[in-house]
């Protein structure tokens, strides 16, 4: 495959030129993530903060992505961002990765004291009579804004100040997750590990189920039928063998053993407490058809779920007739690097940021709801593990087994592109071209209807673009 002269803007190196073929290059080269870092980073909205961390005015959170960094704070009228620099000599007023409260004492430089407030004002300058009238223009001191706007429980910055607004750019995805209430939860736990991959390898790994028969084989054994039908039927079927005349009882308990899997695999994808109202209702009346009584069991367990944790004090949103009004996946892909894993009323969720082409950050969140007053105080930090550390849950601990290795596969004599199956690894072809667009320096408008397929993309299917 011929290679791009990446001399001009417009043209660059590894183009996605056959949808079913990703260039393997585009994972490690230094100037394809030196593009990436100049064209694609600078414009797109990026999930900074969890709004948890922001409830009170002062509250703040430093994010930072390839060398920049920016404080997201909750002022008195709202959420703001601020590039993170003294205006006096640039020195960093938050470190990296700090959750703090500025309202007492505000921003204070550690190099010469100067002082700011979660407005972005200057409010104190140490020995002020020396420097020049002109020098400490109000205007001029005050903390240069970043664009930020919130959305599905999170601040997003964009460091375009001409992008489209957050909503217009990712589209119906927003009023879909919304929809089921996920802009209401809250984190119970996160972690955090640095991988020895680049970015879009550790993504990839969350843009389809197709892997799950090898690496999570515990879930593929409780439902082997649930798995098959979408991966394996064509080839006579794969794992365990389906028995057409399972039971509906068998049925029923195949799907909980299953759900009870997810919940001590990842526990924001079932919580423990929709497990226990779960194990209430299997020996409910259901049709004699599996066909029929398995979905009709599922609508019965969501709207218990709804139920018993309103009864609780939790808000939470008719699950049932959001399904139908706005159907989501269970995995959901913000473009660039965030994503969300809904099952019931919770989701599980992960951000991803790059450090260089083969190094990343991932992190990962359980994320749930808690009575209205009875919120526990979120952490503060994710808990920092080694990527191959047994202290991850299993589910995410096999994916890590995965990531590494395959940077490393990459890099294989004769390992050009990997193929895709173009059915059910649709999304990694569609966020890839997307990406490329963003390179070539696509309008924006296009950019943002692209990034609209994307809701609903988990498992998808290879959609054409014009970009």
């Amino acid at each position: 495959m011929a290679e791009a002269d990446p001399g001009s803007f417009g043209d660059i190196p590894f183009e996605v030129t056959d949808p079913e073929r990703i260039p393997a290059k585009r994972y490690y080269d230094q100037q394809f993530f030196d593009l990436e870092v100049e064209h694609l980073w600078p414009k797109t909205w990026q999930m900074a903060a969890r709004l948890e961390l922001l409830e009170n005015v002062g509250d703040y959170v430093e994010y930072s992505i390839l060398g920049k960094s920016i404080i997201v704070v909750r002022a008195k009228d709202g959420i703001k961002a601020y590039h993170n620099a003294c205006r006096h000599r640039g020195v960093p007023l938050a470190k990296e990765g700090e959750v703090g409260n500025c309202k007492t004492q505000g921003f204070i430089c550690p190099f010469h004291g100067w002082r700011f407030n979660a407005e972005g004002e200057n409010t104190f300058v140490y020995g002020e009579h020396m420097f020049s009238e002109d020098q400490l223009d109000k205007a001029e001191l005050a903390l240069r804004p970043c664009r930020v706007e919130t959305a599905i429980g999170c601040a997003f910055i964009n460091f375009d100040d001409d992008a489209l607004p957050l909503r217009e750019a990712l589209g119906p995805q927003i009023e879909a997750l919304e929809a089921h209430g996920i802009g209401n939860l809250r984190s119970e736990w996160w972690y955090s590990t640095v991988l020895p991959a680049n970015w879009k390898t550790a993504m990839e790994a969350f843009m389809e189920g197709y892997h799950v028969m090898r690496t999570h084989p515990q879930l593929q054994r409780a439902v082997p039928q649930l798995y098959n039908s979408m991966y394996g039927m064509d080839t006579g079927g794969i794992g365990l063998p389906i028995n057409p005349n399972l039971s509906v009882k068998d049925n029923i308990a195949a799907q909980f053993k299953h759900m009870k899997l997810l919940s001590a695999g990842m526990a924001g994808m079932v919580h423990a407490k929709e497990v226990a109202i779960a194990e209430q209702l299997l020996e409910v009346d259901l049709p004699e058809d599996p066909a029929e009584a398995v979905p009709m069991w599922y609508g019965i367990v969501q709207h218990q779920v709804v139920e018993q944790l309103r009864a609780a004090g939790e808000d939470l949103p008719d699950l049932n007739a959001a399904a139908q009004s706005h159907p989501i996946q269970a995995v959901e892909f913000t473009f660039p690097h965030y994503f969300l894993l809904p099952f019931f009323s919770g989701a599980s969720s992960y951000r991803i940021r790059p450090l260089g082409p083969e190094s990343c950050v991932f992190e990962l969140w359980s994320l749930t709801n808690y009575p209205k007053g009875k919120e526990p105080e979120p952490p503060r930090e994710p808990t920092v593990l080694p990527y191959d550390s047994d202290q991850f849950p299993e589910i995410p601990r096999q994916d890590y087994g995965n990531i590494p290795i395959q940077q490393r596969g990459l890099h294989a004599e004769g390992f050009e592109f990997m193929r895709l199956a173009k059915d059910v690894e649709g999304m990694i072809s569609n966020y890839n071209r997307i990406i490329d667009g963003y390179l070539k320096g696509a309008p924006k408008e296009k950019l943002a209807a692209a990034t609209h397929t994307l809701l609903g993309n988990f498992d998808g299917k290879i959609i054409e673009y014009d970009l």
